[in-house]
């Protein structure tokens, strides 16, 4: 998957952890926690939701890195295998 696939992946996951979020206002450098008031379970459930797009696990200590759009991208890229 390029960034742009990864970055349409976490909008959809979002979408369905979150599903009340509008993906058009997600600004994605900012934390989500703190942009649609997510909780520690909703973090949980888009780790879970990223692994069943990607396959591409993301262990809870890894959890701070996938907070962001764009960092989930990041973590999403770095970890594929290729």
């Amino acid at each position: 998957m390029d960034d742009a696939e990864l970055r349409d992946t976490v909008l959809k996951v979002l979408g369905q952890v979150a599903p009340e979020v509008d993906l058009d206002d997600v600004e994605p450098s900012e934390d989500l926690r703190e942009q649609f008031d997510l909780d520690s379970m909703d973090i949980l459930d888009l780790a879970i939701g990223l692994f069943q797009a990607t396959g591409i696990e993301v262990p809870e200590q890894d959890y701070a890195q996938v907070v962001t759009v764009d960092g989930a991208v990041e973590y999403l890229a770095t970890h594929a295998v290729h």
